[in-house]
């Protein structure tokens, strides 16, 4: 399909919010068999440039009408792969352009989602390790199944939890309350040998190495799975905003500080379980 580039005019957002509306493309883009690639933004100029796969102008411009009627493009322009590497030049201090053999940058923004097994530790020392391995399998097949489910792409096993990304805010937001209501149900068959999980899940732009994604957006929602309690989803105050209007329900846990990061984090809890 033809590549083209669109410029928005006049651009006032903020960065964020530029990927929040990115965001916003990926989610409808399907429906216009499009590919919205990655985007660039000239805060200077108050300019924003989208690239996007797509099989006609009128296409690109659908996907970005129906994601957010308010931020349609001032002119789309088809390119060809040559005018792209050179304008992909501009971002010659990425790590990709310095070592594009093992490195690049995840050209779209991601959700980050992590998983951590309650005690897992002493679960072991109580059940001995080959008990404590069927358990753990059973725990990475709930979470395997949700993930598939909800178009989620497994980045690494952590030894008791799982890394994820997805290119959905809703497809995070479903997979962690999928896996929740699983371990629940999988609780009342077996109270014996409960498995509880925490969650938590940021939205960003990380850095791929070598299959695997670094970054802030990454260290963030470690940082923000590490402060939920079993059996919770907790998620950053961007993940809540990329949701809105989507059906979720969410409870304001308030600014919370978390290591490594210098600014306190506004934190939302998601409200999975059924009222009664």
């Amino acid at each position: 399909m033809p590549l083209f580039i669109d410029r928005h005019e006049g651009v006032t957002a903020t960065p964020q919010e530029i990927a929040v509306l990115h965001l916003k493309d990926l989610e409808v883009q399907h429906k216009y068999n499009a590919r919205y690639v990655t985007y660039w933004i000239d805060q200077e100029a108050h300019q924003a440039f989208c690239l996007v796969d797509a099989p006609s102008k009128e296409a690109a411009e659908g996907v970005h009408r129906e994601a957010h009627e308010d931020s349609i493009a001032n002119e789309i322009i088809e390119v060809t792969q040559p005018v792209v590497e050179e304008f992909l030049g501009k971002i010659a201090d990425t790590p990709a352009a310095k070592d594009p053999a093992t490195t690049e940058i995840v050209p779209a923004l991601r959700l980050i989602l992590f998983t951590d097994m309650e005690s897992s530790v002493s679960i072991t020392q109580r059940l001995g390790d080959a008990e404590a391995m069927e358990l753990l399998r059973a725990h990475d097949g709930v979470i395997r199944d949700a993930l598939k489910a909800n178009n989620g792409s497994e980045v690494k096993h952590t030894g008791d939890g799982i890394m994820a990304s997805f290119v959905s805010a809703t497809g995070s937001i479903g997979c962690a309350i999928a896996i929740q209501k699983a371990f629940a149900a999988r609780n009342d068959e077996h109270p014996a040998t409960p498995i509880r999980v925490r969650i938590g899940i940021s939205a960003g732009e990380p850095v791929m190495e070598h299959e695997d994604l670094f970054g802030t957006a990454v260290q963030l929602a470690r940082r923000i799975c590490d402060c939920a309690e079993p059996t919770d989803i907790l998620v950053a105050n961007v993940v809540r905003e990329l949701c809105m209007g989507k059906g979720f329900m969410f409870a304001d846990s308030g600014e919370t500080a978390l290591r490594g990061f210098e600014d306190p984090v506004r934190l939302y809890q998601v409200r999975w379980q059924d009222d009664g």
